[in-house]
């Protein structure tokens, strides 16, 4: 059996980084992934003559090492790889309803574009020790 995800997409906010009372550190970012929008099964194009996009955000959570690369290198609009796995959780809020998640837990990030200012240059693709 098999969890794999990977995901080719931009950042669509700067990355966030928490460290819990571990002492792990804990990198969040969005990726944004878009794919050609369909009506009555065939795509279409949108008022300005390109190709309807739907578009999905993805939490991707990255941890210590990995986390603290992404966090040093990587910026909205950044283009990157995501190779890791889905991972659900559920909880109960403080109102006792039942809430649902989904995030992907990452580990490889490879940069496809440059992200902060030019002190990337050379960056390595990431993967998780």
């Amino acid at each position: 059996m098999t969890n794999l995800v990977i995901l080719v997409g931009r950042i669509a906010r700067d990355p966030e980084t928490r460290t819990t009372q571990g002492g792990t550190s804990i990198t969040s970012i969005s990726v944004v992934t878009d794919r050609p929008a369909r009506k009555d099964g065939k795509t279409y194009k949108d008022e300005n003559g390109y190709t309807a996009k739907d578009s999905e955000f993805h939490r991707v959570t990255c941890f210590n090492g990995l986390g603290q690369n992404v966090a040093k290198y990587c910026t909205k609009g950044q283009l990157v790889t995501v190779e890791g796995r889905i991972h659900y959780t559920q909880w109960e809020d403080q109102d006792g309803t039942k809430r649902y998640g989904c995030e992907i837990i990452a580990d490889k990030v490879d940069f496809l574009t440059k992200g902060r200012a030019s002190n990337n240059e050379g960056a390595p693709d990431i993967d998780e020790d």
